[in-house]
């Protein structure tokens, strides 16, 4: 049976029941995270080729039923030519585009749902970019629970679409992410929902952290050399670090296994990561006036800030930003020579690659995975 506590990710607080309602650490009020108590062996995955394969790591009560559309598992697909195209040895896709809801955001919310639902809960709701709105949309649906969605009026209109398809009551919010995530707040104090925002909840990060697990498993467990994920709140860097973690504490991977760089890439007119990187600081200032068409990476001031910058810098890793006419470009490269349908977010990330390698801080000899985190055609119209 697998047992867990939840722990401040900056001071000492420890929550000994899991199973407890939990937002924010109530000392700090920085994020909590999940304490797998048991170490899981490797041989207790098993099952169908989705995430629940993983089901024994992650945060779930014997008599606990999932809430689940088929998440996970993901294609990784080798692309030499790509690879060449940017300048390094051998380069991956993971294509989250194909999860239900058409993003990476499934793997987070069904979980967050999940514990929604065993708690008793009255309702969710969350702010959005577009892709966690139409995922918690979908799982909500799926667990029979009323769901409030809050976004930008600037939102594309196809995902928009989506939440509302879903039965969610979506409230259209004048500004950013920012400006939805406080509207998201006043609402839930004032009804009693649960705010599933990014890392304000403990358990978004453990369904994120099984792209970890997986793009080991299909390398034949194994690591590579650098995993470049384009981001917004951070809970996917988060995850997948933690993941790694968890895989060499367990023993899932060779003693001698050497971690990968974690590499973030932002956009030129939303970056406050890669400007807190590049400062030497702790935590990103709130960037101000955000904009960009990628519109997962239109989040000015990541609560999950602390986090993302400690994974970056304990990876050695690296964080770039891109302008709005390589975003572009990089999306056109991916899926003109792939067949992925990427989103601008995913093209962000092979751009940062190439970027990365042009100026020589990612090595031409290395081993990357590029994750493209949702599909493009949430984006045409």
């Amino acid at each position: 049976m697998t047992r867990w506590s939840l722990q401040c990710s900056v001071c000492s607080y420890t929550q000994s029941n899991g199973h407890q309602l939990a937002s924010l650490c109530p000392d700090c009020g920085q994020p909590l995270l999940v304490r797998i108590a048991n170490a899981v062996s490797r041989d207790a995955i098993s099952g169908e080729a989705s995430l629940w394969r993983y089901g024994a790591a992650l945060p779930l009560a014997p008599d606990e039923h999932a809430v689940t559309l088929g998440e996970g598992m993901t294609p990784l697909i080798e692309l030499p030519h790509l690879a060449q195209e940017v300048g390094v040895r051998r380069l991956w896709v993971k294509d989250e585009g194909i999860n239900p809801t058409a993003s990476f955001k499934a793997r987070g919310l069904m979980m967050a749902v999940t514990r929604a639902k065993a708690l008793k809960l009255p309702g969710v709701c969350v702010p959005t970019a577009g892709n966690a709105g139409i995922a918690l949309a979908a799982y909500a649906a799926a667990a029979g629970m009323p769901c409030r969605v809050f976004a930008p009026e600037t939102t594309p209109p196809p995902i928009l679409g989506s939440i509302r398809a879903f039965g969610a009551e979506l409230i259209l919010v004048a500004g950013h992410i920012g400006d939805a995530g406080k509207a998201t707040m006043a609402f839930a104090k004032e009804s009693g929902f649960f705010n599933v925002a990014t890392v304000r909840e403990p358990y978004r990060v453990e369904g994120m952290k099984t792209m970890g697990y997986e793009v080991a498993e299909q390398l034949g467990w194994r690591l590579p050399d650098a995993i470049v994920y384009p981001t917004g709140g951070g809970e996917g860097t988060i995850g997948i670090w933690k993941a790694i973690g968890e895989m060499l504490e367990w023993g899932w991977l060779p003693n001698d296994t050497k971690k990968p760089r974690m590499i973030i890439a932002q956009a030129d007119g939303c970056a406050p990561l890669v400007r807190a990187l590049r400062e030497g600081t702790e935590k990103a200032t709130p960037w101000e006036n955000p904009t960009t068409h990628a519109s997962g990476l239109r989040v000015p001031g990541p609560l999950g800030d602390r986090l993302t910058l400690r994974t970056i810098r304990e990876s050695n890793g690296d964080a770039e930003a891109v302008s709005e006419e390589r975003i572009r470009f990089g999306t056109f490269l991916l899926a003109s020579k792939s067949g992925i349908d990427a989103a601008p977010e995913g093209g962000a990330a092979l751009e940062a690659t190439r970027q990365l390698v042009a100026s020589g801080r990612l090595a031409r000899d290395a081993e990357v995975v590029v994750f493209n985190t949702g599909s493009g055609a949430s984006y045409r119209f």
